[in-house]
């Protein structure tokens, strides 16, 4: 069985997380308007993003550290 990587679940989790509150918390916020809620929406989304190429930077070090460690062995 093959094992789902950390950076692709977790992104893809808390993306679905986000997504489930904006639909059901911003249409009833009438306190706020319609820009602040794109650019809510938008930085949710880009920390997302930012954490999905993180992960996966700190993987490939992971395995490149490995790798090497294996080789001078």
């Amino acid at each position: 069985m093959k094992r789902i990587k950390k950076s692709v679940w977790l992104p893809a989790l808390l993306f679905i997380y986000a997504t489930g509150m904006f639909v059901y918390f911003l249409p009833k916020n009438s306190e706020v308007g319609t820009t602040e809620k794109i650019i809510t929406v938008a930085v949710a989304y880009a920390i997302i993003l930012a954490l999905f190429f993180m992960l996966r930077w700190k993987e490939r070090l992971a395995k490149e550290r490995e790798e090497d460690l294996k080789k001078n062995k």
